[in-house]
């Protein structure tokens, strides 16, 4: 304790020496700052802002990791979140992490001679994407109104998403057949199928659309039938790419499922 004190009076009087007047503001003294009420104002909307995206984090997470069935639509208080996170990187990102992850499991595949080997694909915010639409109903903000989404499906103008569209090519490079599975009804064909071709989509070996046998069932159901007709039929459903998670459930399941993010809308 000695020595700490004899360097502080060495300080003080070196200074004491170079300067006729003692200017105390030279030694070291606690740090006194006063903010502006508009800081501390920033300062809580920060804290605020904070609380919200912590919320909406984990209110996505929740919905990828399908702990949040069944919701309707997305938390009011979101509704930015989801715009930015649709709009940005992240949603891009993450559509190419799925599809990156798909090809290298395919790219693992043994394939049979038979041509039995199958991917199922679904269409909707799979391979098709309605940005265009969702951005006009608060991406999700708003109740599901299958009227207009019909008078949009309609048009025949969804584009490709492109992650999607690089692995549906490579499935058929590598040989696989291609089984488009969705839950468009059958009085959509037409339109579906000029939809997928003027947005690259092409060869697939059959394109499966709710029939009127089909109506009123739950999603998971409908789909998990159709995949079992495909068992009947001989096909081995290696892979299985949907955006839902009532694309990947249920019963006959492929060997993998690849999730597509989609924190718009949820589909039982």
């Amino acid at each position: 304790m000695i020595f700490p004190r004899l360097f502080l009076c060495f300080c003080m009087f070196s200074l004491a020496l170079c300067n006729e007047q003692f200017d105390s503001h030279l030694l070291p003294r606690p740090l006194i700052v006063e903010y502006g009420e508009n800081v501390i104002r920033t300062s809580r909307v920060r804290e605020w802002d904070d609380g919200v995206q912590l919320h909406c984090d984990s209110w996505r997470f929740a919905v990828e990791a399908n702990n949040l069935n069944p919701w309707k639509m997305i938390p009011r208080e979101c509704a930015e979140y989801v715009r930015e996170y649709i709009m940005g990187r992240g949603y891009q990102f993450d559509l190419e992490r799925v599809s990156n992850e798909a090809g290298v499991y395919a790219k693992s595949v043994e394939l049979g001679e038979d041509g039995k080997d199958v991917w199922v694909f679904d269409i909707d915010e799979t391979l098709l994407s309605n940005l265009p639409y969702y951005a006009g109903h608060g991406y999700g903000l708003e109740i599901f109104n299958s009227v207009e989404f019909d008078n949009w499906v309609e048009k025949g103008a969804a584009p490709a998403i492109d992650s999607s569209l690089k692995l549906y090519k490579e499935i058929l490079s590598l040989g696989f057949k291609v089984i488009l599975l969705t839950g468009r009804g059958e009085e959509q064909r037409g339109v579906t199928e000029e939809n997928l071709v003027n947005a690259g989509f092409q060869n697939w070996d059959k394109l499966i659309l709710r029939g009127s046998e089909d109506r009123g069932k739950r999603a998971v159901t409908y789909k998990s039938e159709k995949r079992s007709e495909m068992l009947t039929q001989g096909y081995r459903i290696h892979g299985n790419s949907g955006d839902q998670w009532s694309d990947l459930l249920g019963f006959s399941l492929s060997n993998r499922s690849f999730k597509l993010p989609n924190p718009m809308y949820y589909i039982p």
